[in-house]
């Protein structure tokens, strides 16, 4: 967290991608569901996610990211009051997110 502005960064590593057949989505919504506790268990009141596992570990970033988005969506119906930003570091990463968050919403 060199000169991060936040208080805290909770690091997680998520699972490495082995075409789907070792568990690698529930290592990964483990990742999400563990880190949102844990935030909200230190008292914080934002996290900000990168698509966890998409990069050099190869997982599909469409898997990836319907399973942020449910993890997230799940966790802050019994625990609400958290502000969750996914952070995107290309355009069509950005576009997944968008398109699983507005059907969130609907």
């Amino acid at each position: 967290g060199h000169r991060l502005a936040a208080r805290w960064v909770v690091h997680t590593v998520g699972p490495v991608w082995k075409g789907g057949r070792k568990g690698e989505a529930e290592l990964l919504a483990c990742c999400y569901r563990n880190s949102l506790r844990l935030a909200a268990d230190i008292g914080a009141r934002s996290v900000a996610f990168p698509a966890i596992s998409t990069g050099v570990y190869r997982f599909p970033a469409d898997r990836a990211a319907a399973i942020a988005v449910r993890e997230t969506r799940d966790f802050l119906a019994l625990r609400p009051g958290l502000e969750v930003r996914f952070v995107c570091f290309d355009q069509a990463t950005l576009e997944l997110y968008r398109r699983l968050l507005a059907a969130w919403d609907a």
